[in-house]
């Protein structure tokens, strides 16, 4: 009997609205697909292709939603962690545009999704970014136009007044609204979209680890207790890929990220924090976030740990950023606090491509997960349906190496936040 593997201490996990286990691999078997990971990228990706006639077939080496689907910020943020005019300007007008045209897509999948399998995952409209100093706002200024430029509408800029109208909160010298931005629960979104995969005849398999990937024109996934023989094999286990893939190892890094939750907060308190109930994000290099969830706590997430893992205390290291923000919070009680991983990447965009014609991946959002994954979960199923145009347009960015191979590359990291985090309180 598998041993299995208990779900994370998160506010997530413990509000989930299945609370179900899925069996672990015990046979050898076929399917046209093996998707190697059950977060975002996996599960949209299994999703669209069941919808499409393949048999799929998912393994989690844990549980649904283990990794950073499960532990994120529920944000849904449009564009990319790095911005459509730096790909503009490093690889050009077209390549630019191409990627630019699919910026804004991943958040309306996850709207369809929740529409046509009705799932219950707190869905709220409107994200804002929040500006420190005028250097910020510029910045903000300069994204407005950009993203209007590609047909990205609803944005409104927000000037000292207009953000406190939005955030209770003096820091802030303005920002920018997107009324299309959102939050979600983002565990209830997975197993949601989990629900309507299986729902399609599509199985997943917890407590699966995969051990190895044998790259054959017939792949085959194998874990302790079993294997899949597949046609075509998705790795999307991101900073939980346990080195299944060393040529990708050096050109990522798992970040850590940290999240506490207040407890239950009167309806007069929470409501006055964040008037309209849209969630927030800094300007900041190592940005703060935060929302106010569906049952009335405050989420506030924030901070990096490069390498990955968490500090000493996670209450603490986020403590001082909260009450900062929220005075009129200071010494409130935390409920939950947990960390979890990112896959960051040298560029800080995502990492699509083939390891041979049948072995895809998919990983590196760097940040900017929840919506890139539901639109790299399209762009597979369309490759594997034999149009990859839009798959192949992400497989032209060049990923390098982290400067100082493997042992280096975390010192090197952490010396360029420190040196971000300075322009940043110099607003410079």
């Amino acid at each position: 009997m598998t041993e299995r593997t208990p779900h994370t201490g998160s506010y997530y996990a413990a509000t989930r609205h299945d609370e179900n286990d899925r069996p672990s691999l015990q046979d050898h078997i076929e399917a046209d697909v093996c998707i190697v990971g059950a977060g975002f990228t996996g599960i949209s990706s299994a999703l669209h292709l069941a919808e499409a006639g393949f048999k799929v077939v998912v393994l989690e080496a844990a549980r649904i939603g283990f990794g950073a689907s499960g532990r994120n910020g529920g944000q849904l943020v449009n564009s990319y962690s790095r911005d459509i005019d730096t790909i503009e300007r490093n690889y050009g007008a077209e390549l630019g545009k191409a990627l630019g045209d699919m910026a804004f897509e991943g958040g309306n999948i996850i709207r369809e999704r929740i529409e046509k399998y009705n799932i219950d995952c707190d869905y709220k409209p409107g994200g804002i970014f929040a500006a420190f100093n005028k250097k910020q706002m510029l910045e903000l200024t300069e994204q407005k136009a950009l993203w209007e430029r590609y047909g990205h509408t609803g944005l409104e800029l927000l000037n000292q007044d207009g953000i406190r109208e939005q955030i209770n909160s003096n820091v802030y010298v303005g920002g920018l609204l997107d009324h299309t931005g959102a939050h979600i629960h983002p565990l209830n979104l997975l197993l949601g979209e989990v629900a309507a995969f299986e729902s399609l005849g599509g199985v997943v398999y917890e407590d699966s680890k995969v051990t190895e990937v044998v790259r054959t024109d017939a792949p085959v996934v194998k874990t302790a207790h079993g294997q899949v023989t597949a046609k075509y094999v998705l790795m999307a286990g991101n900073a939980y890929m346990s080195g299944l893939i060393p040529e990708l190892a050096a050109k990522s890094m798992p970040c850590g990220t940290q999240i506490v939750t207040t407890e239950v907060l009167p309806d007069d308190v929470a409501e006055s924090l964040i008037p309209n109930g849209h969630c927030v994000e800094d300007c900041n290099y190592k940005l703060d976030y935060y929302r106010v969830t569906g049952d009335n706590r405050l989420l506030y997430g924030g901070g990096v740990t490069y390498g990955g893992g968490d500090p000493a205390s996670i209450e603490n290291f986020i403590r001082g950023h909260l009450e900062n923000t929220f005075p009129q919070l200071r010494g409130v009680k935390f409920d939950y606090a947990w960390g979890g991983d990112f896959l960051l990447t040298m560029s800080r965009l995502p990492q699509f491509g083939r390891l041979t014609p049948s072995i895809y991946y998919v990983q590196g959002y760097s940040g900017h997960g929840v919506t890139t994954t539901h639109l790299a979960g399209r762009l597979v199923a369309e490759a594997m349906k034999g149009h990859a145009e839009r798959f192949d347009a992400f497989g032209q960015l060049k990923h390098f190496p982290f400067p100082g191979g493997r042992l280096f590359r975390v010192p090197y990291t952490a010396v360029g936040a420190v040196y971000y985090g300075l322009r940043d309180k110099l607003g410079i």
